[in-house]
């Protein structure tokens, strides 16, 4: 059975003492292990918005998030585009806005991942092409018309879980719920998700860049796809007061940000801005 979602009121780890904090920021290793630690478990958008929702000992996730589903979908169609696999058409004369201009296929090669190369063959042979709104919905089997639910992923969650289990990130377990069975995921031994967290929380403190043109395009998408999938928070509750005010506050920079200016900027992906303007309309 796939992950079940439950109540989250467990969910957050209290938080720290301002004496552990900072003890635990000084003993941290620096941005050369992180590096490391990603040659060794190269993990997805989607495997990293999966595991920062995930609880730590029950294995699943919360039952109130209702944002994660379409959250992951937002996050395949980032990572494909992050992989050059898709793009959107160009904006033209008129300037189309980002929700108008449809996504296209840029390269069908392989990308190695299942759930990205069924989304990518998806898009790819889709005519007329679909804009951003459109692919969320359909991947996620939010539509009303019957004849595009082929278009659905399933059990996504699962196999992202299996994923990162095989990954050596999760493990798997049966648990018993009084009428039925669960198979769950809970956290194994690995610094995977310790790392995962940490830098979430510096890309917001201690390595801040000042603006979102200066992220690191990945870290950006994460942030911004986690907070959409409302999974982001568990990562910032664990800081003390202070850095979690402070955190709070440049991401709400980077939120209010206009997605339509930061298309325009060097380097940026536009299909993120996309799909977090397609989040929130």
């Amino acid at each position: 059975m796939s992950i079940t979602q439950h109540d989250s009121t467990s969910t957050l780890i209290q938080r720290r003492t301002v004496e552990s904090a900072n003890t635990e920021r000084r003993d941290s290793p620096g941005e050369e292990d992180d590096r490391e630690d990603s040659k060794e478990t190269r993990l997805t958008l989607m495997e990293e918005v999966l595991l920062l929702g995930l609880k730590d000992r029950e294995g699943y996730t919360s039952f109130w998030n209702d944002c994660i589903s379409s959250g992951l979908r937002g996050c395949m169609l980032v990572e494909l585009a992050l992989r050059g696999r898709i793009t959107l058409e160009p904006c033209g004369m008129r300037r189309k806005n980002l929700l108008s201009r449809k996504v296209v296929c840029k390269s069908d090669a392989p990308t190695g991942d299942v759930l990205l190369d069924e989304a990518l063959k998806h898009v790819k042979e889709t005519q007329p092409p679909e804009p951003v709104q459109t692919w969320v919905e359909l991947l996620s089997g939010e539509t009303w018309n019957p004849l595009k639910l082929h278009y659905q992923l399933r059990n996504v969650r699962e196999r992202l879980a299996k994923s990162l289990v095989e990954k050596g990130v999760l493990t798997t377990e049966k648990q018993n719920f009084l009428l039925f069975d669960m198979t769950t995921h809970p956290l194994g031994s690995g610094t995977v998700k310790p790392r995962l967290v940490r830098r979430v929380q510096d890309s917001l403190l201690d390595r801040w860049a000042g603006d979102a043109s200066r992220l690191e395009r990945r870290t950006l998408a994460l942030l911004l796809l986690a907070h959409a999938s409302d999974v982001l928070e568990n990562a910032l509750a664990p800081l003390i007061d202070e850095q979690y005010e402070l955190a709070n506050k440049r991401l709400r920079g980077l939120l209010d940000l206009d997605a339509e200016v930061e298309t325009t900027r060097s380097g940026a992906c536009e299909m993120l801005w996309a799909v977090m303007v397609a989040f929130t309309k």
